[in-house]
């Protein structure tokens, strides 16, 4: 069924819109954008969402989804109606995120050195050391520069106040970078006409700022970067195969490296050639069997200890999961007061640890207003949003957390923004979020904007590829104050076209 209208639906009552205020009155950032929808029929969007999901299939933007037999490889859906974000809204954003992903790096090298937070009390040390992603093998190791995580995607919603919210941290192998470059490619390729009236911040120089990252994890001159997957069975292998050309450096395999004199080198058609920085997209226990699982036939023999000794980096470092545990998170807000001595800019969303048993008592009682998250779950699995399950999910879970109630931490369920989406009844709401990607190299910088995950499913809070989401492109508009000339270069760019990603090794 094609919508014969593109006229947007409103927000419920009570919920943020990110295009309208009540009454459908246009917020300014969105007039003109809202005048240009006005303008198209529900045929002609149709016609540019075929043509998008087209494109998509043809360069095959695709993820897996484990467990999933009848259908493993799927196209992650991309709306066509843009996320907007207005110049001063991102500046404290940004902000915010810089100082967060500070706090955070200089947190992550002080529980594997000095261990000055635990002896101030401001986080119960049991929390910390007897964590599974807290790595015992990294107490002690110097980081170049004392950077552990030189890729960090924060994940951030606005809730129905206006305000936004730190929802969670991602500091082991973040993704989603590459649909964020993506979509602006086929935004800019499908509708050329709107770039010329807006001047949106660009977002395609991320792969270089990216490679720059990496580069300065190492003091070696010429440095050889390679991006170490798992393999093309990985649900992200896409992406890592994107990242790896458009970066112009190998993609390899664990069989691809081999160690030698505590050096890391890579098996090339012209013989051995030594590795600098390993962007890895493996987590930790996999990364050597030497050092970590055993059974581990996705990593390196021997990588750890050439790590050990300087001889190659790992970004991100090894051990950093302990700063993205959920059960981490609700002390942010203390790490940035403890080592930066300032206010936190972005705020937490309310958290109660379920290994408290006051916070279990209260969790236990209002299971059915809660949002309950496995402390190292991620994807959208392992959770209990309570408003929309079952009396019987509701009991089943209820069994589990009392069983384990360290594995979970419960939020209050959130009233996320919604942004219209093109769906199949036409221009309706539907809820998202925004991950921001952070690089923190010899300084931190961020593109702007960042992956704006949409939950498709009506009253769906879950925007999770795997759990039915989709993706926006993320505008973050220019400043008042820029002049037209970058407006033009921005608008004379948007004729670009795709690049196929394809391995480079």
């Amino acid at each position: 069924m094609v919508p014969t209208s593109s006229q947007p639906l409103p927000a419920s009552p009570g919920i943020h819109d990110e295009m309208f205020h009540a009454g459908q009155r246009p917020r300014g950032h969105y007039a003109a954008y809202a005048a240009w929808l006005a303008s198209m029929s529900g045929e002609q969007m149709a016609a540019k969402r075929a043509e998008a999901d087209l494109l998509f299939r043809r360069i095959g933007i695709t993820f897996s989804v484990y467990g999933d037999d009848a259908d493993t490889e799927r196209l992650i859906p991309s709306d066509v109606v843009p996320r907007i974000i207005a110049a001063d809204e991102w500046a404290l954003l940004e902000r915010g995120l810089v100082q967060r992903v500070t706090a955070i790096n200089r947190f992550l090298a002080d529980i594997y050195h000095g261990q000055e937070i635990l002896s101030a009390g401001l986080i119960p040390a049991r929390q910390i050391l007897e964590n599974d992603q807290f790595s015992k093998a990294m107490v002690g190791v110097r980081v170049p520069r004392d950077i552990y995580a030189q890729i960090v995607g924060v994940d951030i919603v606005r809730h129905n106040d206006g305000s936004y919210y730190v929802l969670e941290d991602n500091l082991r192998v973040p993704s989603g970078v590459s649909y964020m470059l993506s979509n602006r490619k086929m935004m800019m390729r499908l509708f050329p006409d709107l770039f010329r009236r807006y001047q949106v911040r660009p977002v395609e120089h991320y792969p270089a700022l990216l490679l720059q990252t990496l580069r300065a994890a190492t003091d070696a001159h010429a440095p050889v970067v390679v991006l170490l997957t798992p393999g093309r069975y990985n649900s992200a292998y896409f992406e890592h195969a994107f990242l790896a050309q458009q970066m112009g450096v190998e993609l390899v395999e664990g069989q691809d490296l081999f160690v030698k004199d505590e050096c890391v080198y890579m098996r090339t058609t012209d013989g051995a050639r030594r590795v600098d920085v390993i962007y890895r997209r493996i987590d930790d226990t996999f990364l050597d069997p030497l050092a970590f699982r055993a059974d581990s036939m996705l990593g390196v023999p021997g990588l750890f200890s050439a790590y050990r000794q300087g001889n190659v980096n790992i970004c991100n470092a090894v051990g950093t999961g302990v700063a993205d545990d959920k059960s981490i998170y609700p002390f942010v807000p203390e790490m940035i007061r403890f080592y930066l001595g300032e206010e936190p800019i972005l705020k937490n969303v309310q958290t109660w640890q379920c290994r408290k048993p006051e916070d279990l008592a209260h969790v236990l009682a209002h299971l059915d207003q809660l949002v309950v998250k496995e402390v190292h779950g991620a994807g959208g699995y392992g959770m209990l949003v309570g408003p929309t399950s079952s009396r019987e999910e509701i009991e089943n879970f209820r069994a589990r957390l009392i069983a384990h109630p360290d594995n979970y931490i419960a939020q209050p369920t959130l009233s996320l923004s919604a942004c219209p989406t093109f769906v199949e009844e036409g221009v309706a709401p539907r809820h998202i979020d925004l991950r921001p990607f952070v690089l923190v190299g010899r300084d931190v910088r961020i593109v702007p904007g960042g992956l704006t995950r949409v939950a498709l499913r009506r009253g769906s809070l879950v925007v999770n590829s795997s759990q039915g989401g989709g993706t926006k492109d993320t505008w973050v508009l220019e400043s008042p104050e820029v002049s037209s000339q970058s407006h033009s270069q921005s608008s004379s760019a948007a004729a670009g076209g795709f690049a196929a990603a394809s391995p480079v090794a």
